[in-house]
């Protein structure tokens, strides 16, 4: 069993090389590192010129103005690149513990036929480091908290199915970790959350999500277009989408906001 671990970053030189050495620090050794970078204008260029013999770089300019598609887009030309038959994903500013690709391998290995697996990462500030917990949602109907991209591991065959399937279509403000965690979670129903330590998750300034203040007009943009990738997705599945109250109300106060 092969892995490819792919790497997006922009601009993540304070944190890349951390994130590269994880890597390679790894107990398992049959795996590749492919880095994916949009042209950075800080110190990560030397960076990755230090790990040239380790990694396959692929550089691309942006293709939007939002983050979120241009890390879809360098996940997908890492793809094309990729050799192994597991995924492992991970942004430029999070870092793996050494018994990652070992306890990978040892689920995939006992259950052939998981597609997804997710951990449940340690969340490191500057002042503290806990423990990702998944909340409660008292909405039935809602979608589940969101693993994020650094604890998602997929086959690639999957991954490629998705993006055969069109989930990294459309809706400008959804990250990759959003669309894999509602397919896989909500709609195919075939993965695996562990709580092992595996992934260092890194609160930093500038990260995708702390750039939509909460309540703002862009986090209810961002709702509804949670709600109508949801809907899509269940119609296209046979499955009923129910949250109809939440929806109908995002869409009410994002009509307004216009």
């Amino acid at each position: 069993m092969k892995f490819s671990i792919i790497i997006t970053s922009y601009n993540k030189g304070s944190y890349i090389e951390k994130c590269i050495k994880s890597c390679l620090e790894q107990n398992e050794k049959n795996f590749e590192l492919i880095v994916c970078d949009n042209y950075s204008e800080d110190k990560s260029f030397s960076i990755f010129n230090k790990y040239e013999k380790f990694i396959t770089l692929i550089q691309k300019k942006k293709i939007s103005t939002y983050a979120q598609l241009n890390q879809i887009d360098l996940i997908k030309s890492g793809l094309l690149k990729a050799t192994g038959e597991i995924i492992c994903l991970l942004d430029g500013d999070d870092y793996f513990l050494p018994e990652k690709l070992y306890t990978l391998k040892q689920k995939f290995l006992k259950n052939e036929k998981l597609e997804v697996i997710y951990d449940l990462s340690l969340i490191k500030n500057t002042s503290y480091t806990k423990k990702f917990k998944l909340k409660k949602k008292y909405q039935k109907n809602i979608w589940p908290t969101i693993i994020n991209t650094s604890s998602i591991t997929i086959k690639k065959t999957t991954l490629i199915e998705y993006i055969e399937k069109g989930i990294f279509e459309k809706f400008n403000y959804l990250e990759i970790d959003f669309r894999i965690n509602i397919y896989s979670r909500c709609v195919k129903k075939n993965f695996e959350i562990i709580s092992e330590d595996l992934t260092v998750y890194r609160k930093v300034p500038g990260s995708i999500m702390s750039q939509i203040k909460i309540y703002s007009k862009k986090w209810w943009n961002k709702r509804l277009e949670a709600h109508e990738f949801m809907r899509e997705e269940y119609n296209k599945n046979n499955l009923l989408y129910k949250n109809t109250l939440d929806y109908n109300l995002t869409k009410f106060i994002s009509k307004i906001l216009r």
